[in-house]
């Protein structure tokens, strides 16, 4: 009996030394870094409605698990501008994620094409470098058509729209070029004409509800990268 009793404790401590050594299966939340101007922070609207916390609560409720997002925006800035403070920002690569939406500010400025292009490829490389994956996590969007917002009242809408797609045929051929991630959020911009819903407070901005429609676009890229 006392032998029975001695042999059920050590196939009771050997099981349970078992379980201790095997190793952990937790995984680590991933990370997304969005790069970009006004439209990456959300001017004028509320933290939550930014499209990339939006992105990363849609993805979360999804059942995968994202980090809060790291955001490095801000409103008014041109490409020059953004490079200059991922150079001065503490990052913390590689991120499992890189998104970039710029360029709106060198338009509105009368900037060239041809220095948007220079810039803009070198802000790109610097997304790839921080993503650490060759390119194959990096996204980018398309300039946002701000000509259709109420605040151009009185403006030229019509080379407003030419000059945003000259600037975004530049960035959709260097997206190509690179085999990078490419999405049009130009064209639901421009549904701003007739719908006041997806116009900020500002009358400027994109509202909340235009940003989940560029989630909703974005969120095919997670799915080919097994994230959805």
């Amino acid at each position: 009996m006392k032998l029975k009793t001695f042999a059920l404790k050590l196939l009771l401590a050997l099981t349970l030394m078992a379980c201790q050594s095997k190793p952990s299966s937790t995984i680590s939340p991933k990370t997304y870094l969005a790069l970009g101007d006004s439209y990456t922070i959300g001017e004028s609207v509320q933290d939550s409605l930014r499209w990339p916390n939006q992105l990363v609560s849609a993805l979360n409720q999804n059942g995968k698990e994202f980090e809060a997002a790291t955001i490095v925006a801000q409103t008014g800035w041109t490409t020059d501008e953004l490079a200059a403070a991922v150079d001065t920002v503490q990052l913390k690569p590689p991120y499992d994620y890189v998104s970039l939406l710029i360029g709106v500010n060198n338009q509105y400025r009368g900037r060239s094409i041809e220095n948007f292009e220079t810039e803009f490829i070198h802000l790109l490389e610097r997304a790839i470098i921080l993503g650490g994956q060759e390119g194959t996590n990096i996204f980018v969007l398309s300039i946002p058509d701000w000509g259709v917002m109420p605040f151009a009242e009185g403006r030229d809408r019509t080379q407003i729209a030419q000059e945003i797609d000259q600037f975004n045929s530049v960035i959709q051929a260097v997206c190509h070029d690179k085999n990078i991630a490419h999405f049009d959020t130009t064209t639901i911009s421009r549904e701003a004409t007739t719908n006041a819903l997806l116009v900020a407070q500002d009358g400027l901005h994109p509202s909340g509800t235009m940003y989940a429609r560029w989630v909703a676009t974005v969120l095919p890229f997670f799915n080919a990268t097994g994230d959805e």
